[in-house]
């Protein structure tokens, strides 16, 4: 099986940390000291602090190499030295531990082809193993990239046993999180609960107001002023997650429906491949049913 992953351009050896916990006085000398003590040196640094909630964010990246702790003990000391004093949650990453990145399509290819030419590009490190559909429409595509393509029909009374298949298929394949690639079916809460805010999702932005097949269409009946994608995490409730990404587009008097539609496909992709970037680049932190964006 052959896979799409990113052309390597010399980095250096990474660790990022991702940190929440109530907001107290010094949090971020103590972090940066932790890191200073043992060598890092960092390379970026963001923090946020929720004033309603007094609730502190924080993302810090820094060079591996000379670090005075080994890696596989990086999360025990920083458990020990700092998050258990301060009640902190946190998640560590190493960059050159690529995520393994599932695609769900159902017959729609523009963001399809849009997250493989990105991935074949170099532009992002990720692996992609395999392509799931409810349709075989996409089937070729997936031939053309050399990634493995598994068709999962899905009706009422098979949507379980189907999703459980799918389920096998991503834990057979090692894969960190799943794109919603203009995927038309709602996955259930218990799929859902196997990838927690690791499922990445595109809609339009006319929700609640135009559902439905013909989104599009009805807008334009309307005669909507602007049109706009979202990118979200996907929770039980549907289209309600943690929202990543957002963007519009103005709507002009002489546009047709085909107009819109070229419009808001064009919005889906930028917007979808906005927040696959965000979630890669380890600069996403889901807090509630909000996410916190970090910087570069």
């Amino acid at each position: 099986m052959r896979k799409i992953a990113c052309k390597f351009y010399f980095m250096p050896l990474s660790a990022t940390l991702l940190i929440n916990c109530k907001d107290q006085r010094g949090l971020i000398a103590k972090i940066t000291q932790f890191l200073k003590d043992n060598n890092g040196n960092i390379l970026s640094l963001d923090q946020y602090v929720e004033a309603a909630g007094n609730h502190f964010f924080m993302r810090v990246k820094w060079d591996l190499n000379g670090f005075g702790i080994p890696r596989e003990k990086i999360a025990e000391y920083f458990e020990h030295l700092i998050a258990s004093k301060y009640k902190m949650e946190f998640k560590l990453y190493f960059s050159d531990i690529l995520p393994r990145m599932a695609i769900f399509v159902s017959k729609f290819s523009h963001c399809l082809y849009d997250l493989l030419s990105r991935v074949q590009s170099g532009e992002w490190e990720v692996e992609v193993p395999v392509i799931i559909s409810n349709h075989e429409d996409m089937r070729k595509v997936a031939e053309n990239f050399g990634i493995e393509y598994y068709y999962f029909p899905v009706t009422h009374e098979s949507k379980a046993e189907q999703e459980a298949a799918e389920l096998e298929i991503l834990k057979y394949h090692k894969v960190d999180f799943i794109v919603l690639a203009r995927y038309m079916q709602v996955l259930s809460d218990d799929f859902v609960r196997n990838f927690p805010n690791s499922i990445i999702n595109i809609h339009h932005s006319f929700l609640p107001a135009f559902k439905g097949a013909k989104p599009y269409h009805s807008a334009y009946e309307r005669g909507v002023k602007i049109i706009g994608a979202t990118g979200h995490y996907v929770t039980a409730d549907l289209d309600e997650g943690p929202i990543i990404e957002q963007d519009v587009t103005r709507v002009e008097q002489h546009d047709s429906i085909q107009d819109l539609v070229r419009k808001g496909q064009d919005l889906e992709k930028v917007v979808l491949a906005r927040s696959v970037f965000y979630h890669l680049q380890r600069r996403t932190l889901v807090y509630g049913n909000k996410v916190v964006i970090f910087k570069g």
